[in-house]
């Protein structure tokens, strides 16, 4: 994730919900591609996020939480978009289990 700061758009998210709507629309769209899930501490805040975009530049999805996630996957129900975290992938046909990858650092600068 080594890019100039000109090429990288950041978007804030004010709930996790609305910024998990980003997965579910690209797991759904004609690529079927699913973006990653990253949790980062950075300046003593815990992010979650997912780069998309592609040619331009990239598009950083953002949130800051109150606390680092306690689970290792979030539950996201195709149907409804509705969410929980999950210890382990389960075996609900209408859910996609997304694994929250825990970084050690990054190159990205967020705008906190």
């Amino acid at each position: 994730m080594t890019k100039d700061d000109s090429s990288i758009t950041f978007l804030k998210y004010k709930n996790l919900g609305d910024m998990l709507k980003v997965i579910l629309f690209s797991s759904q769209s004609a690529l079927g591609l699913t973006p990653m899930l990253y949790h980062l501490t950075h300046k003593g805040k815990e992010i979650l996020f997912i780069e998309t975009g592609a040619l331009g530049g990239a598009l950083v999805h953002y949130i800051v939480e109150k606390e680092k996630p306690s689970k290792k996957f979030i539950e996201l129900r195709q149907l409804t978009g509705e969410h929980n975290f999950a210890e382990k992938i389960g075996n609900d046909t209408h859910s996609i289990y997304i694994p929250i990858l825990e970084l050690d650092s990054t190159s990205i600068e967020f705008p906190l």
